[in-house]
């Protein structure tokens, strides 16, 4: 027996009779698939080359604009932004920033266990490619 919407019984069919509840299940669903592609997604967003820095005590850069990021791994290898570059056509690469970027930002990450010379290579490649507004990346004391 079907009711109507008034309280009072109703002869009619009850294939009439609108449903009031909310189906949830659609929207329990689609929450479901964006949070596994937001648990996918996440840690591919972080950018640049994986080092593991040195902890000082620092203060943190302000920056006007996006900085060009160059790591140097573990290994000696050399990083601008996520490319590889071979330490011979470091200023080279260096150079053809500068043309673009006239007031360049750079941000040098290297890996605690590189040798203090490989950091002054890459040092001394930016200062010849006219690259001099540099902020050395470490990571705070715990």
């Amino acid at each position: 027996m079907a009711m109507s919407p008034m309280g009072g019984s109703s002869k009619r069919s009850s294939r009439y009779n609108t449903i009031t509840e909310i189906n949830i299940t659609p929207f329990v669903d689609v929450m479901l698939v964006l949070l596994v592609v937001f648990m996918i997604t996440a840690p591919m967003l972080t950018q640049g080359v994986q080092v593991s820095l040195p902890e000082v005590e620092n203060t943190e850069m302000k920056v006007k604009e996006d900085p060009i990021e160059i790591a140097i791994k573990k290994d000696g290898a050399i990083f601008v932004g996520s490319a590889k570059v071979k330490e011979n056509e470091l200023v080279t690469k260096l150079k053809a920033i500068k043309q673009v970027r006239q007031n360049a930002a750079i941000l040098l990450r290297a890996d605690k266990e590189v040798p203090y010379g490989a950091v002054m290579t890459v040092m001394s490649s930016l200062q010849t490619s006219g690259l001099v507004d540099v902020g050395m990346v470490t990571e705070p004391r715990q």
